[in-house]
């Protein structure tokens, strides 16, 4: 839906294909039906017993943050007491109707409501927020979500960590292993059949497929051309960029060997594609701040996850590296055989397939170039898009660049990218798959 318009034009209310339940299109229709609809939804999802319902909201805030959609803070109180139900709550819808922006994010509501529902069930393998309702219209591109709210900074769960920003991190390994913990028992929940029989229906994947909005989206001028950008970034502004990933000899190799991803990529991914062990519900994008963290009874630092709205079946190697692409290059350095190993083992330990380490270990090289040529390259364009007078000598932490989300998050994914590239050899990745 990409036709701009006034927000009369668009419905109000629209049914759910879960649920049997119409729901509100938006914030303001949301605060319009009030406890009556919440109680009706939350009923619907069977976190709330018949004979309670939702008094009243006691607080409704809009906040910004992401762009996948509109959010708010909801708080409500109940008819009764009921064990385990939550006051404080969140709320999402897609953006509004005629945003330009719109299409590109509305259709991931559908495995967002998809997997919440799931995670209802009493045995679910991963912590997340409990679900108060959630549903998806594919008609109207139209989605809602209502959850609890993580108390972040409160009752032993640690402060939000922002995306990109992970020299915060007091334990970086301890986080990082908590998030790929979670990761490979959520695989093998779905694997060892913990999920029951019905993932392939709400989250499909044809074995061996190659999906044409998978692929990488330039040609090979076009390819070649944000490569150029990248050089020439790296030659204005030198402090943002490590040294060896802006070295001529290194850029230059990178150049030619992008170009030979680019030829193979179908016959790559339809290698990776067919790896039936390592094929899993998984999430796409658990960066740190997807995630909340808080110490176990003997002090182990556990993380629950968020934003499942790239959840599906796909490569458990792409969700490995969708986890760490956002980290600092230290970190990298430090921790991502440990942390491959660790899937490995606790993905069999929890009902998987038992995987060859060594082979996991080129496949997560694989996805981060692959994924690195479709998201990654074109962070220079963003980057003056954003701040378009950034001075010469900028560095990492100029304050309008750390304070720009989009800035901040394209620089640093490009820069791991590239240096994983340079350290990784991921050419030679190319060549042991294709050889």
């Amino acid at each position: 839906m990409d036709v701009i318009g006034s927000m009369s034009d668009y419905p109000r209310n629209v049914a759910g294909e879960n649920l049997n339940v119409s729901f509100p299109s938006s914030i303001e229709v949301l605060r319009e039906r009030g406890p009556e609809f919440l109680t009706q939804a939350f009923r619907a999802t069977g976190v709330l017993d018949r004979g309670n319902e939702v008094n009243a909201i006691t607080g409704f805030e809009e906040f910004f943050g992401g762009g996948a959609g509109r959010k708010a803070w909801l708080s409500v109180t109940y008819a009764h007491d009921q064990p385990g139900l939550h006051t404080e709550l969140f709320v999402k819808f897609p953006r509004d109707f005629g945003d330009p922006l719109r299409p590109l994010f509305s259709h991931l509501m559908q495995p967002e409501a998809h997997f919440a529902l799931l995670s209802l069930r009493s045995d679910f393998p991963v912590a997340v927020p409990t679900c108060y309702f959630a549903d998806y219209d594919p008609a109207t591109s139209t989605g809602l979500l209502i959850t609890e709210r993580i108390p972040y900074g409160e009752h032993g769960v640690e402060p939000f960590r922002d995306k990109c920003q992970d020299y915060k991190l007091p334990d970086p390994g301890a986080h990082y292993r908590a998030l790929i913990t979670a990761l490979a028992r959520l695989a093998a929940g779905h694997r060892s059949g913990l999920l029951g029989t019905h993932i392939d229906e709400r989250f499909p994947f044809e074995l061996g497929q190659v999906r044409t909005d998978d692929l990488i989206p330039y040609s090979a001028d076009e390819l070649s051309g944000k490569i150029e950008l990248i050089r020439e970034f790296g030659a204005k502004h030198p402090r943002l960029m490590p040294d060896h990933v802006r070295e001529p000899e290194f850029l230059d190799r990178f150049a030619t060997e992008a170009q030979a991803f680019l030829v193979r990529e179908r016959e790559i991914k339809r290698y990776l594609n067919s790896q039936s062990d390592f094929i899993a519900l998984c999430h796409w994008n658990a960066n740190v701040d997807n995630a909340w963290f808080r110490r176990s009874d003997d002090g182990t630092l556990e993380a629950g996850l968020l934003d499942w709205g790239s959840a599906g079946q796909m490569n458990v190697a792409q969700g490995i590296y969708g986890a760490l692409c956002a980290t600092e290059t230290d970190i990298w350095d430090a921790h991502h055989d440990e942390l491959i190993a660790l899937f490995a083992d606790e993905y069999a330990a929890h009902g998987g397939p038992t995987l060859d380490v060594d082979e996991l270990r080129l496949q997560v090289r694989l996805f981060a170039a692959m994924l690195g040529l479709a998201w990654m390259v074109d962070a220079p364009s963003l980057v003056a898009a954003q701040i378009p007078d950034l001075t010469p000598d900028a560095g990492r932490f100029d304050e309008r660049l750390h304070n720009d989300f989009l800035a901040r998050a394209q620089l640093q994914l490009m820069n791991l990218f590239l240096h994983t590239w340079a350290t990784q050899d991921l050419g030679a990745a190319l060549h042991s798959v294709t050889r």
